[in-house]
Parts: structure tokens; C-alpha cells; sequence
């Protein structure tokens, strides 16, 4: 068994019905976000849970001794090497990418019914080629980096200090929440390793893509969604700036950087909608960072700006937990999200780091700007206020929940009406 693997229940608990699956399954997600100990995680469990070591096919591409695989026959010959007999197995190739045209390979034996799982590094291999490849044979999980909740339990797991939780919601947001980051103990570290990650990312998941043509275009487009996070962005308002500082590109070249950038999942595109009408709304569209860290590892200025930090981590936590959302418009007011979970309940959220200001007034400002939007809904869904306020402001029919509390699991939207 691998030792020291922090298993991510959230993850593997939405796995562990297709374990003996012959669908493929494929585990997406941005680089370094962990994908490779979900894998070891679930080998841990077949292990545990009786399953023979023979029976289990762990190829790690990237490793010593599997590095020279680059060919189907190859990869399908070192498969055959491991198999020993033909009984039920489980297949595991992690980095699959580095063999190009694996889809036959894979295919043939979940064909044969054995459960196949596979993680990828190169976003487009699992976001674009695989879609057509392996379709209506594979499902994705897509995994993000830690959660605040797993945050802290992975720091227990590896039996480090947990303190007040205010002082480690604020460490969590500089140091994100990149699993092998909480190997390093200083800030500084983890920052430089984070942007290791993005250099990384940039290189092998962006830069050698045909469609990046200009590469200062492509940086200072980065640039911008990685400073501009949780804010509504405007392509017109992009081009403005990029022609004032000298840059002569297309939209629909900066559209397709954009892409670049989703693809890779340095950042994700939050839809937007029109409550009243339940039209799409086609500009001034938000996007959130997949982890704040790539925000302050970039940045010489370690200042936290609650209010977008927040929303972002928000963000993050309802897509990852299946909630579909969407952010939007009610009339002529700004509502953060709209969000639906698997069961098909729906929910509007306002998302603010304080209802608190410094003087009553300020105050009432405050409040009037979260509460304004709820008014005109008509529908009778439930309606949140997400804050780090400790104490609650539950008027006007509005559920008023701490941030953190949500994050820990002690709240749950649609659960407090």
C-alpha cells in the first residue's frame, strides 16, 4: 500500500460506485491538484478492502522505469507483462497523455471488462481529443485543489499545528490549497513553489498550443484574469487596454487565449443569467481563479482583498460539491449566485466579507446593498447571505450563514429553512 496518502473522501466517495465499473474513468483537474493520490487512495482501498495486489495494474508514466513508454503497443505490451492472468483487474495509467493514440489500448480493456481509471496532465488531452475518442465509454471527475475543510484535516493527517480558525482561513487563502504546498512550512516556499506550478502549466498545457501565436498578448490576457478574479469582465473593456498598451491582437484571438486558460483550469467561467427573464446574459461574464494561491504567488502584494477572496472561494466550493452555478442579474442589481444541486433545488447566494461597517450608516449601506437584490425574486427559492460575520443578520426572510461554517460542513445551503 502507498503510505502517507491523505485519502479525499470527497473525491473517492464519488468514484467508489464505479469501482468495479468497466466505464473508464477519467480524473481531470489542474496540474498538481492531487489526481495522482486519488488514484493511490483507491488503491489503498482495494487493498484494504481484500482485493490482491496481482489483481492491481498501477502504470505511473512519469516514473522511473515507465518513462520510455510512448507507444500503444508499448504501454499495451507493459499492461500485458503485469496482467499475469486473465481474472478481473484493475488498470490504473496515470499520466496517460505521454502515450499518444492510448485511447485503443484503454478501450479494448474496459471492453474486456476490466475497470480502467486514468489522470492526465494535458488539458486537452482529457478536455477535447478523449470527448471524441472515448465517447459514451468514460465518465470524468474532475478534482480541485483542497478545500478548506480538507485543508485543515490534511494538516491534521500529517500531524501539524492547527490554530485559531480565522488565523488559518487567512493562511489558507495566500497558501491555497495545493496538496504537496503543505510540505513547506513558510509562506515564501509555497509561493514559489505555486508559481512552479503555473510555469509549468504555461509551458506544457498552454504555450505549445498552435493558437498562441503572441505570447505577450497571452501573458498580458493572463494577467488581467488572474488581477481581475470574481469581477465582471468585459472582452471590449480588455481589447481598450490592450490596444492603449500597444498589443494589436482580435477578439476573437484573446477568446481563444481565454480558452487556453479554461482548458488548462487556471481559471473557470462563472455563466451568466438574467433571473427575471432567464436569458443568458452574453457579456460581463466572471471568472475565478481555481485556487487563489495562483493569484499571491504572482503578486508582490500579499494584501488579502476579502470580498473577491471569498466570492472565489465560494465559488469553488459549490462547483465542487455538484451545485451548477451560475451568477446574474435581477433587474438592474447584481446577484453573486444562482445555484441548483443534484437534486434539482435551487438557491440564490450573496456573498460579502462583512455586513459590518464602521458606523451605523456605513452599515446600513452595506446591508441595503446584500439584501436590495432579494427583493425583486419572486420565485420563493431560498435566499443566503454568505459573510465571515460570527454573528448572524436573518431578516427579511434572507438566511444569513458564516463562511466558514459552510466551508466546515456545519451549514448547508438549503438546510437552514
Amino acid at each position: 500500500m502507498f503510505a502517507n496518502v491523505y485519502p479525499r473522501e470527497k473525491y473517492l466517495s464519488k468514484i467508489r460506485p464505479f469501482f468495479d465499473s468497466d466505464i473508464i474513468k477519467v480524473i481531470t483537474g489542474i496540474r498538481r491538484c492531487g489526481k495522482s493520490f486519488i488514484i493511490k487512495g483507491i488503491i489503498n482501498e482495494l487493498r484494504s478492502n481484500g482485493v490482491n495486489e496481482t489483481d492491481i495494474i498501477y502504470v505511473p508514466l512519469d516514473k522511473r522505469g515507465f518513462k520510455n513508454i510512448k507507444t500503444p503497443k508499448q504501454l499495451e505490451e507493459k499492461i500485458e507483462s503485469m496482467i499475469g492472468n486473465e481474472e478481473f483487474k484493475y488498470i490504473f495509467i496515470d499520466e496517460v497523455q505521454n502515450v499518444k493514440g492510448f485511447e485503443s489500448v484503454v478501450q479494448a480493456y474496459a471492453e474486456e471488462g476490466f475497470s480502467v481509471f486514468l489522470t492526465g496532465s494535458n488539458s486537452y488531452m482529457l478536455s477535447d481529443e478523449i470527448t471524441t475518442k472515448l465517447t459514451g465509454r468514460y465518465l470524468p471527475f474532475e478534482v480541485f485543489s483542497l478545500d478548506f475543510s480538507e485543508y485543515l484535516d490534511m494538516k491534521k493527517f500529517f500531524d501539524k499545528e492547527i490554530r485559531d480558525m480565522e488565523i488559518e482561513f487567512d493562511e489558507y487563502i495566500l497558501n491555497g490549497g495545493f496538496p504537496k504546498s503543505l510540505e513547506f512550512d513558510d509562506l515564501n516556499t509555497r509561493q514559489v513553489y505555486t508559481r512552479g506550478i503555473i510555469s509549468e502549466i504555461f509551458e506544457k498545457d498552454v504555450k505549445t498550443r498552435k493558437r498562441i501565436s503572441n505570447v505577450a498578448v497571452y501573458e498580458r490576457v493572463q494577467s488581467f484574469l488572474l488581477n481581475n478574479y470574481s469581477a465582471p469582465f468585459s472582452i471590449g473593456n480588455l481589447m481598450d487596454i490592450l490596444a492603449s498598451e500597444g498589443f494589436r491582437t482580435k477578439p476573437t484571438t484573446v477568446r481563444g487565449y481565454i480558452e487556453d486558460l479554461q482548458k488548462a483550469k487556471i481559471v473557470y467561467e462563472c455563466n451568466r443569467f438574467d433571473l427575471k427573464s432567464k436569458k443568458a446574459i452574453k457579456r460581463d461574464q466572471k471568472y475565478y481563479l481555481s485556487d487563489l494561491a495562483i493569484y499571491f504567488s504572482m503578486n508582490t502584494d500579499n494584501r488579502i482583498s476579502y470580498g473577491p477572496s471569498l466570492e472565489n472561494i465560494v465559488y469553488l466550493f459549490l462547483i465542487s460539491n455538484g451545485y451548477q452555478v451560475s451568477s446574474g442579474r435581477i433587474g438592474k442589481f447584481e446577484c453573486d449566485f444562482s445555484v441548483r444541486d443534484h437534486n434539482r433545488n435551487y438557491a440564490y447566494i450573496q456573498v460579502v466579507y462583512t455586513l459590518q461597517g464602521e458606523d451605523i450608516k456605513t452599515t446600513e449601506r452595506i446591508k441595503e446593498r446584500e439584501y436590495r437584490p432579494f427583493r425583486d425574486i419572486r420565485d420563493g427559492y431560498p435566499r443566503y447571505i454568505i459573510s465571515l460575520d460570527k454573528f448572524r443578520d436573518q431578516q427579511e426572510g434572507v438566511h444569513h450563514i458564516n463562511a466558514i461554517d459552510l466551508f466546515l460542513g456545519k451549514e448547508k445551503i438549503g438546510e437552514s429553512y
